[in-house]
C-alpha cells in the first residue's frame, strides 16, 4: 500500500473517530515519532560514545560478565 493510500485511510478514519478519543490518537502518534526517533540518536552518539567505551579498560571491566 502507498504511503498516500495509507494517509488517505487514516484521514478516512480520524474524521469518523469521536471527539473524545481523538487526544489518544494524538498521544500515540506522538509515542510512535518519539519511539522511532530513539535509535537515530544512539546512531548519532555511537562514534563519540566508542570513544570511551572501545579500550582495553573497558574490556578487562567487563570481561566477566
Amino acid at each position: 500500500m502507498s504511503s498516500s493510500t495509507t494517509r488517505q485511510i487514516i484521514w478516512t478514519l480520524l474524521q469518523d473517530l469521536p471527539d473524545d478519543l481523538m487526544d489518544e490518537v494524538a498521544d500515540f502518534v506522538q509515542f510512535l515519532r518519539l519511539r522511532h526517533a530513539v535509535p537515530d540518536t544512539a546512531i548519532l552518539s555511537e562514534s563519540s560514545l566508542a570513544e570511551g567505551w572501545l579500550t582495553p579498560e573497558e574490556d578487562e571491566a567487563w570481561k566477566n560478565l
